[in-house]
């Protein structure tokens, strides 16, 4: 059964200390997770390296790998606004400027749950034609869903303020 859960947030997390801060950050189901792996992405242009120290939070037990990390400064140098995409109201023609409180929707499909401890969610970009995926993983022993794998940041329409043929 298909399952959608919609998160609000008043204020993005701009450091390590806040991201623990906020209730989603309990990390006690992979929808959690998912909305916060986005918000903390927001960060990325502001400050790289508190952006890559608050996803190894949601990452848990395993770290970003360098790989990891470069794939980040491929995708997000530059391209801020792909992480804002996520959020209601962000369009091409309003520069992905979501509407406040930001508000993120995740999904899960009729494949989500297929692998036990893992789950597969949907996350829709106003710039791409069909939702991106994000894979979480559970840790039976504490009960938390931590990032896996992160599929959101592949090229979405340019907004139109950048877009020389807009």
């Amino acid at each position: 059964m298909n399952k959608t859960k919609s998160f609000t947030f008043h204020q993005l997390p701009t450091s390590v200390a806040e991201l623990q801060a906020m209730p989603e950050a309990a990390l006690k189901t992979p929808f959690q997770t998912a909305a916060l792996t986005v918000a903390v992405l927001c960060h990325y242009e502001t400050d790289p390296q508190v952006t890559i120290e608050m996803l190894n939070v949601l990452k848990g037990p395993q770290a970003l790998s360098p790989y990891d990390i470069q794939f980040l400064r491929d995708r997000l140098s530059g391209k801020g606004y792909k992480a804002y995409s996520f959020f209601q109201g962000a369009t091409p023609e309003n520069n992905y400027t979501p509407t406040e409180p930001l508000t993120i929707t995740v999904s899960s499909g009729p494949y989500s749950f297929q692998e036990k401890g893992y789950a597969n969610l949907l996350i829709q970009s106003s710039g791409a034609d069909s939702p991106r995926q994000i894979k979480m993983r559970e840790k039976p022993s504490s009960g938390e869903w931590f990032l896996w794998e992160n599929y959101l940041l592949a090229d979405i329409r340019t907004p139109v303020a950048s877009d020389p043929w807009a």
